[in-house]
């Protein structure tokens, strides 16, 4: 039973809303989404995996053999159609919300929440999964510097920011349903 400082024991504002988690890769958005899901008694979907079922490639397979523009056609369809689903958690790619189609249907369709996380965050985070083909290079680092920097304007467009510090992902998901319940419809 949830206690009474417990941020999810409260009546929530975002009930008929997919809730998306946007941010670079290593955020923790696929994580802290699944434990937000079931928190909130609801279903988790991960884009990136979602993409790689549809496609029955890998995410690295896909942009090695069809390039970026053909995976993000193809995030942009998958991610339209998880939004016809019920209300869930959703996951989204790291550059998925840099594209205007894209970042303008999740912001009307869901309630985007920015997983912000500092950039030795983010490297520890990233250097544990060899799989992320933005980051097969040797300036990984500095290129993951880069795209923090480029697509912190994107990013911030989210309806809500929750910074996602190293320690228990129970921390990260309490501070989502806490900026959840003050969050108002534009």
């Amino acid at each position: 039973m949830p206690s009474d400082t417990d941020p999810s024991s409260s009546p929530l504002p975002f009930e008929g809303r997919t809730i998306a988690l946007v941010g670079l890769m290593g955020a923790g958005k696929s994580t802290v989404g699944r434990r937000l899901a079931e928190k909130l008694g609801r279903d988790f979907y991960d884009s990136d995996h979602e993409i790689e079922k549809a496609a029955g490639l890998s995410i690295s397979d896909i942009f090695a053999k069809h390039g970026e523009a053909d995976f993000r056609r193809g995030e942009k369809q998958v991610i339209r159609r998880l939004l016809d689903l019920q209300p869930h958690v959703l996951a989204t790619g790291g550059g998925a919300y840099l594209d205007p189609d894209t970042r303008a249907i999740l912001r009307e369709r869901a309630i985007t929440v920015w997983l912000n996380a500092d950039l030795e965050t983010l490297w520890r985070r990233v250097q544990k999964r060899d799989t992320r083909p933005l980051l097969q290079r040797a300036d990984a680092r500095d290129h993951l510097a880069n795209l923090a920097l480029d697509r912190e304007p994107f990013y911030s467009q989210a309806d809500l920011v929750v910074h996602s510090k190293d320690g228990p992902h129970t921390h990260t998901v309490n501070a989502i349903l806490k900026a959840l319940q003050t969050w108002i419809p534009q």
